[in-house]
């Protein structure tokens, strides 16, 4: 029987009292090349969990063909398609037991989010094939709550190919890789597409999508349309000025940093003096995201190695956290719970997460005001659940500026914008760095930069590579 994957026929979908698709009339055909364009919040994501069976529509209808059989029901769908992105990871990041790699893929092979089942000689077969065309083969034993976040990336694309789909499908799945990481994982994509599996990707960023024949959509508020769109906004044309101060900000000596077993960091000796911005680069694991959580105090070295903060008077945890603003993957996926949009940045101020102490008139100012730059305001009275990745990302970008932090780590932050977004929030840095604000930039693209880093550090296996001024 032929025909499409997935017909969408006038599909409404709403949830929190929200409309998030409205109208939607969609064929994903078999083999098809499929690319989502569109802002922030504007349905992208939602679109994906209908396609996977992971929400299901109010009004229309949704029919599929898997295996070749016609049905209404997504439960074959859920079996078997699933969307490679943040959410997918945040599943296992959340849990408090160990899941390995290999307890990730053979779980998938059934289905199944949790391996709670002896593998059979078939599934372990599969294992092997899959792991052989994603290159997983070193992360099978590890934990996946220690994984880079680009090394989970691969870890969620090699499970959702452990069933054999017709289908896969990829949200902002170019985002928190390295331009190796794009390359490989783009050509594991083309071979599956070429043995006949219709790829959907989500992104804000077209020029990494790896070069198939795609049909584009945009998708706006809720509607499909064909490819076109507003014009997206170029961003800003910013440069950061040196920040005022003098004498050492963060020492880093002798440090090591193990997660589950493995040297992620280090030996490492690296001091980030006032007057300084700093771009840190380097492939998926070599230890970026690990270097800004210890400089936040998240984590610690091993005995032996330390790390001050000379900044602060006294270094407690509490003012580590009310001078420190860090956006990344692992902040983000922390604050999916019922905490609103309100609630997000005004923590800022607490040193906490999510939890807001009663705000002074001149701080829930701030929070309006910051809310209104970033486009954010009617995010406020939001539950951080109800989010797209990009909508939350604005508002711990928000979050990470309320109180004018001395250190700003942004370890991939600009990820899962759109271009307007991008250029509302580096808009706001110069002014941030007049006042003494500190800029750590984590990035894998040289346009995720903004002007006026001064210095250079290049992370390899942990270890430094290069330290030098740019």
């Amino acid at each position: 029987m032929t025909g499409p994957l997935v017909e969408l026929r006038n599909v409404t979908v709403r949830a929190g009292g929200r409309t998030l698709l409205e109208g939607v009339t969609l064929c994903l055909h078999p083999g098809e090349a499929l690319r989502l364009s569109g802002p922030n919040g504007g349905g992208k994501t939602t679109l994906l969990r209908l396609l996977a069976g992971e929400v299901a529509p109010v009004d229309g209808g949704r029919v599929y063909r898997l295996g070749g059989e016609v049905q209404r029901s997504a439960v074959r769908a859920r079996q078997t398609l699933s969307v490679v992105g943040p959410d997918a990871e945040a599943f296992y990041l959340t849990r408090e037991w160990a899941q390995t790699v290999r307890d990730v893929l053979l779980a998938g092979f059934e289905g199944d989010t949790l391996r709670l089942w002896e593998a059979t000689p078939e599934a372990l077969a599969r294992l092997e094939e899959v792991v052989s065309l994603t290159g997983t083969l070193p992360l099978l034993a590890r934990d996946f709550r220690t994984l880079s976040h680009g090394q989970r990336r691969r870890a969620v694309l090699a499970r959702a190919l452990m069933p054999r789909p017709e289908a896969v499908l990829l949200d902002e799945f170019t985002d928190g890789l390295s331009g190796k990481a794009r390359a490989e994982l783009g050509g594991v994509l083309a071979r599956v597409h070429r043995a006949g599996v219709a790829v959907v990707l989500a992104t804000h960023r077209p020029e990494e999508a790896p070069p198939l024949p795609w049909r584009t959509l945009h998708v706006r508020e809720g509607r499909v349309t064909a490819e076109g769109g507003p014009h997206a906004a170029a961003d800003a044309d910013v440069s950061l000025p040196t920040p005022p101060g003098s004498g050492d900000l963060v020492r880093v000596r002798d440090a090591r940093v193990y997660r589950n077993g493995h040297l992620a960091l280090g030996p490492l000796d690296w001091t980030w003096e006032a007057g300084q911005h700093w771009l840190v680069t380097g492939e998926n694991g070599s230890g970026k995201s690990t270097l800004a959580r210890l400089i936040a105090g998240e984590l610690h070295p091993v005995l032996g190695g330390t790390v001050e903060r000379p900044y602060l008077a006294r270094d407690l945890l509490t003012s580590r956290r009310r001078t420190i603003g860090l956006v990344g993957a692992e902040v983000g996926i922390r604050q999916r719970r019922e905490w609103t949009g309100r609630d997000v940045i005004g923590s800022a101020w607490g040193g906490t997460e999510g939890f807001a102490p009663d705000l002074t008139p001149e701080r829930a100012g701030r929070v309006e005001a910051l809310a209104a730059h970033l486009g954010v305001s009617d995010l406020l009275i939001r539950s951080a659940e109800t989010l797209s990745q990009g909508q939350l990302r604005r508002l711990l970008l928000a979050r990470a500026v309320a109180h004018a932090p001395r250190l700003l780590m942004l370890d991939e932050g600009l990820d899962f914008l759109d271009t307007e977004a991008r250029a509302r929030f580096l808009a706001l840095l110069p002014g941030l760095a007049r006042q003494g604000t500190h800029v750590m930039v984590i990035a894998h693209r040289p346009a995720d930069a903004p002007p006026g880093l001064s210095h250079h550090l290049h992370l390899g296996g942990g270890r430094e590579v290069f330290s030098r001024r740019l």
